[in-house]
């Protein structure tokens, strides 16, 4: 039995990174940064380009019809570089939903704008996964929506949302009564505060969808931690073989050679972790929660370790704006909170085994 990726997934993989290092390089992330830009158009219709949007969409509907294990590796992909994208929401989240909640009018209607990069949709499923802060949460009835959903994504320019409800129903709607923007630490990827007001939506079924959107989130957030992670390693071995100090790489230096070995020990292993996340969601769907749950809150615990690791080999311009690290670092640390924290994943980890009421 191979362990490994196939050829196809290697060639996806190396053809997405060759893209985003001309698409997205820390320039381009930096002026997005900068300029709280609330969307990198010009990324995305490279992207699409590629069919990245329809990476997860049948053929039927115009998508490649491909796996969430070939969407991990986008997503790593994307982590590597920071790329501003509404690559969760508007790639994965959304044709999810659709494919496994919506009418054959809604499929048809949506999949095929969305494979193409046409449409864009935002995803606002947070309070029934996370937990609803004060105040939080939509309720529905009769068609319609009320409510405050937080931390939404990919919601600038979205043609169409996809919300869940308290109770943990999804529905589709084209528009909210007032956006906002919430304050994040990462800029790279901005979250929303959506507010709706006896707002149309259209139900979609409920048949359990949520709690599969919540795997291939947590699987997701865990591919695009591990992605910046490796980048982070990778300029943290690159910045040891070039420093010197006392006339001497500090690379050649015991101290800093176990920092990078320690990092790299505890990576390597998190990327089978991930892959086979991805895998069960497809193949496996009786293992996915518990492999989601585990990818999510293990790789939150080691891209934190990586993040502040990889920034001491750094020093101190591992601190300031110049090297970039900060984005890399603030990506890592928002994926770990969002959809959940590691705490609260472990305790759906815990629930799903049995092991609390």
């Amino acid at each position: 039995m191979r362990f490994a990726l196939s050829e196809d997934q290697t060639l996806l993989q190396d053809s997405l990174s060759r893209t985003l290092a001309d698409l997205s390089p820390l320039e381009r992330v930096r002026r997005f940064a900068d300029e709280n830009q609330a969307a990198a158009p010009d990324i995305w219709a490279g992207l699409s380009e590629l069919g990245l949007p329809g990476l997860l969409v049948p053929e039927e509907y115009g998508g490649l019809g491909l796996g969430l294990v070939e969407a991990a590796l986008a997503a790593e992909a994307l982590g590597r570089v920071v790329a501003p994208t509404p690559f969760l929401g508007s790639a994965v989240l959304a044709p999810l939903a659709l494919m496994l909640a919506g009418t054959d009018e809604q499929k048809s209607r949506w999949l095929p704008k969305l494979a193409s990069g046409e449409a864009i949709a935002g995803v606002a499923i947070s309070e029934p996964i996370a937990g609803a802060r004060e105040n939080a949460g939509v309720a529905a009835a009769n068609g319609r929506v009320t409510g405050t959903a937080l931390f939404a994504l990919d919601t600038a320019g979205a043609d169409l949302l996809i919300v869940a409800d308290r109770t943990g129903g999804l529905h589709l709607t084209q528009l909210a009564h007032s956006a906002e923007p919430m304050p994040s630490i990462d800029a790279t990827r901005p979250l929303c505060q959506l507010t709706f007001s006896d707002t149309p939506a259209e139900p979609l079924a409920s048949n359990q969808a949520l709690e599969r959107l919540r795997d291939a989130a947590w699987v997701m957030l865990a591919a695009d931690t591990l992605g910046a992670a490796q980048s982070m390693l990778d300029k943290a071995v690159a910045y040891a073989k070039e420093r010197k100090q006392f006339g001497r790489t500090i690379g050649s230096f015991q101290a800093v050679k176990h920092l990078c070995a320690e990092m790299a020990a505890e990576l390597e292993p998190a990327r089978a972790l991930v892959w086979y996340a991805a895998y069960a969601f497809d193949k496996a769907p009786d293992e996915a929660p518990l492999m989601a749950a585990h990818a999510k809150a293990h790789l939150s615990e080691i891209g934190r370790f990586v993040a502040r690791t990889s920034t001491e080999v750094h020093g101190g311009i591992g601190m300031t704006d110049l090297l970039g690290l900060h984005y890399w670092f603030k990506r890592i640390g928002q994926n770990r909170q969002l959809l959940g924290g590691p705490e609260r994943v472990r305790e759906t980890a815990a629930r799903l085994q049995g092991l609390i009421a």
